[in-house]
């Protein structure tokens, strides 16, 4: 089992920003949290984070062919980013995408609330710090 765990724009912060959101560890030591669980699990992790929408397009689009399945932090692009929205729609019908999100983004600020990936990913898991990635590999590994 092949799962693409894949991180938008500051995630690569993490650690460093906003401790008391996203908590000390850095995204390369979740990272390698993550690996060890879904080892566990008898599954391959492979890490992409990027800064840039069109680089984390490109990854989505060229999912389809590598991976069972996808855990997605589209971090700020969420909420407003319906070119990543299309495609992880486009891709829908190859592999399932789980949106995860480390902080509560319905008790944060109002911009956060609306996830427009929500709808094209087979749920939304958030406000469970580095084990809302958990709960995503599980699901995955539950229904592939």
């Amino acid at each position: 089992m092949k799962i693409l765990i894949l991180n938008g724009p500051n995630l690569n912060m993490t650690g460093i920003r906003k401790k008391s959101v996203y908590g000390e560890q850095t995204l390369e030591d979740i990272n390698a949290e993550l690996r060890e669980y879904a080892e566990a699990k008898g599954a391959e992790l492979y890490f992409y984070q990027s800064n840039h929408e069109g680089a984390i397009i490109d990854t989505i689009h060229e999912s389809r062919n590598k991976y069972d399945g996808a855990v997605i932090n589209a971090g700020a692009y969420t909420h407003y980013s319906y070119a990543i929205r299309d495609a992880i729609e486009s891709v829908a019908d190859f592999l399932p995408y789980v949106e995860v999100h480390m902080s509560d983004i319905h008790s944060r600020e109002d911009f956060r609330s609306k996830s427009v990936i929500a709808d094209v990913c087979l749920k939304q898991i958030c406000g469970f710090g580095k084990d809302s990635y958990k709960k995503g590999i599980d699901l995955l590994l539950e229904i592939l």
